[in-house]
């Protein structure tokens, strides 16, 4: 079985990024590169969550980036979830904003995803929240995503 991946919302955003600095033009080759050579090694999903950030977003590719994610599969948002969320605020893992980060880590630790991937490196990727995220997941009897960016994919897959 493939390894199951939550796209999160900059993950398109990058895809069809704008931006001429150095920074965003290496994140949009990168999830350029994972996203056309390396997506059929995963299973991929995605959320209403990320389609209303994204339909909510004013950027030049809104359309672009919502078609992206048009034929993936959208995980639901179950009752659980909601407390779940709730968790990960109280406990000071995820920032107060119960629509963003948490809901989305919520997501992919309630539907198993191996991968969230994502470049939002504040407050996902962030290996300084990691043990906080894996405690706490642990406690409440959740899988544990590893949470990466597409390079962090890449190279695995390169090394395999």
């Amino acid at each position: 079985m493939k390894p199951r991946v939550y796209i999160e919302t900059t993950i398109p955003s990058f895809y069809y990024e704008v931006r001429q600095e150095a920074d965003m033009v290496a994140r949009k080759e990168w999830t350029r590169q994972w996203w056309d050579e390396h997506t059929q090694q995963y299973q991929l999903f995605t959320s209403i969550p990320v389609l209303e950030e994204l339909y909510k977003g004013d950027h030049p590719k809104k359309n672009e980036t919502i078609e992206l994610l048009n034929s993936l599969p959208l995980l639901p948002v179950e009752d659980e979830i909601i407390d779940i969320v709730k968790e990960y605020i109280d406990r000071f893992v995820m920032p107060q904003n119960p629509v963003g980060d948490a809901l989305h880590l919520a997501l992919a630790s309630y539907h198993h995803c191996h991968f969230i991937l994502t470049w939002n490196c504040r407050h996902l990727a962030n290996a300084n929240k990691f043990e906080s995220i894996r405690h706490l997941n642990t406690m409440l009897g959740l899988f544990v995503p590893s949470i990466v960016t597409p390079l962090e994919l890449i190279n695995i897959n390169e090394e395999a």
